[in-house]
């Protein structure tokens, strides 16, 4: 279990991948169930909101919003057909984050 800069670290080295194609990320931070936690879910969504900010992702979802009836949701699956097949789709899951990065990002 890493802290939270551990995982904002992780992030940042993940976040240098280069593609020609959308590419979306499944972030599995989970969600503070030990009654004291989702700082790690929380902080990793602020940074999220920073790098969408700075142009290094384009957008993301959090798990409580991954359902086809999302505005973002449904864009992520138009650019990643793949994603409509994703397990956590329609489950409501406060411990992920999807996260999609688009041609234009680069670090």
């Amino acid at each position: 279990m890493p802290t939270l800069e551990e995982a904002r670290v992780r992030l940042a080295q993940v976040l240098k991948f280069e593609s020609s194609t959308p590419v979306a990320l499944k972030l599995i931070h989970g969600y503070g169930s030990s009654g004291k936690g989702g700082v790690l879910r929380d902080g990793i969504r602020k940074s999220l909101l920073l790098r969408q900010k700075e142009g290094l992702i384009s957008f993301f979802v959090t798990g409580e919003k991954w359902s086809i009836f999302e505005l973002n949701s449904q864009r992520a699956m138009e650019m990643i057909p793949q994603l409509r097949s994703d397990s956590d789709l329609e489950k409501w899951n406060r411990g992920i984050t999807i996260v999609v990065i688009g041609v234009q990002n680069k670090v």
